[in-house]
């Protein structure tokens, strides 16, 4: 019911009714944030459209490119194109098997096929 019925006004009320029967040691900044919490989301929108985890993690990724610190720019777009290729030349070539990776040893063992009391002559 508290959370349903949130708005400025309400929120406010509650908690000073709340104030009746919890403790002073209750109520710290984080109980007093739900006051400030509505106008918040009138100004800023919702929380998933401003939320930049998203965005730093990718930055990370890119991070990773650079192998010139002089020039970081252009390490990560060498980089990225590469990287743009080969997946889409792996995309583009779908019966290939892209060189390096080994094939799983533990491959259709989770099919259901299972390898256990047969045996290999």
């Amino acid at each position: 019911m508290f959370f349903n019925s949130i708005c400025q006004n309400k929120a406010i009320v509650i908690l000073c009714q709340l104030e009746m029967y919890f403790s002073p040691s209750f109520f710290d900044i984080m109980v007093h944030l739900i006051v400030h919490l509505v106008r918040k989301i009138r100004i800023c929108g919702p929380v998933f459209l401003r939320w930049m985890y998203l965005v730093e993690r990718y930055m990370k990724i890119l991070k990773g490119y650079v192998k010139n610190p002089y020039r970081p720019e252009a390490s990560i777009i060498e980089r990225y194109i590469t990287e743009e290729a080969i997946e889409f030349c792996i995309d583009y070539m779908l019966e290939t098997e892209a060189v390096g990776i080994p094939q799983s040893r533990h491959e259709g063992r989770n099919e259901g096929k299972g390898t256990r009391g047969v045996r290999v002559v």
